[in-house]
């Protein structure tokens, strides 16, 4: 396990072209730009439709400096693990394969190719960037939604399914390596990329993406909105090497002040929790409650 790295000490280099299309305050381009400084150069990028084809442009101009190969919705993991072959029948075993899909590509249409591409064990990373529902089309609801989130086609109460727990289904899969990260602590999902590069197999990270339009909030409270996610113990950052678990960053730290930001700061600070009532809230936080309470006897 490497020292944990400081802002001063990431790469100076930018794979990320300056201007991107993406919205104003934009978590992703956060998480993209600190997540391709720790892949390095040598890696091939693969990409379905979602919010991540619009940062990056429209041909001929594209905001990556990486090669990118932009595939069907529901193709990201079997694509990358074609190129796993090509490469392997090139006799190259040194550059990364990494694909970069929203929560609606990978919980929703692309799981099916994701999952065989874990069970077989093809080597390559897979990034969800999670902003909870489909922003690039309109706002629509994703298995990643989170309960009472209003959406384009759940308008009035919200959505009435909890979120789908995609990092416990890939967990499930015994891969080497299983993270939650959030764009607000990009330093964390620096060093994650960084321990699982040498790690055998599929690694998959899951990162917890604040969208101003979709969320509704000001776009310049992205980070702040992204911290009180972990803050409050709605969203934990953690890290799966080889079946262990354990908290980090953040939520690592929670644990030491047995003390969690209520969760009602997070849901009033954004629009499309304006119907949750009261009781809903409560039997959230209830929820968060007995989570932690886990979390803090495994401590003792």
């Amino acid at each position: 396990m490497q020292a944990k790295s400081t802002i001063l000490s990431l790469p100076t280099e930018e794979l990320v072209h300056p201007g991107t299309r993406a919205c104003t305050g934009c978590g992703l381009s956060i998480a993209y730009r600190v997540g391709l400084k720790a892949l390095g150069k040598d890696t091939i990028l693969v990409v379905p439709p979602s919010c991540l084809t619009v940062l990056q442009g429209l041909f001929p101009v594209a905001s990556t400096k990486l090669p990118c190969l932009n595939v069907t919705f529901a193709s990201t993991a079997a694509a990358a693990t074609g190129i796993l072959a090509t490469l392997k029948a090139r006799g190259n075993e040194h550059t990364t394969v990494a694909g970069w899909a929203g929560d609606g590509g990978t919980s929703d249409i692309g799981l099916q190719a994701l999952s065989g591409a874990a069970e077989r064990g093809d080597n390559f990373i897979y990034f969800c960037y999670d902003n909870e529902g489909y922003m690039n089309t309109g706002v629509q609801r994703s298995g990643t939604t989170p309960i009472g989130a209003i959406t384009a086609n759940t308008p009035f109460k919200g959505k009435l399914q909890q979120k789908k727990d995609v990092p416990a289904i890939m967990a499930a899969h015994h891969l080497s390596y299983v993270a939650a990260c959030s764009a607000a602590y990009p330093l964390d999902l620096y060093d994650k990329i960084k321990n699982c590069l040498a790690l055998p197999g599929t690694k998959y990270f899951h990162i917890h993406i604040p969208c101003p339009p979709g969320w509704g909030y000001d776009p310049r409270y992205g980070i702040k909105i992204g911290r009180l996610a972990v803050e409050t113990g709605y969203y934990d950052l953690y890290e799966i090497v080889n079946g262990e678990f354990r908290l980090t960053a953040a939520s690592e730290k929670l644990i030491e002040k047995r003390k969690l930001v209520p969760v009602r700061e997070y849901f009033r600070a954004q629009s499309r929790f304006r119907t949750l009532t009261d009781a809903q809230i409560d039997d959230i936080q209830k929820t968060i409650d007995e989570k932690w309470a886990g979390y803090y006897k495994k401590d003792e």
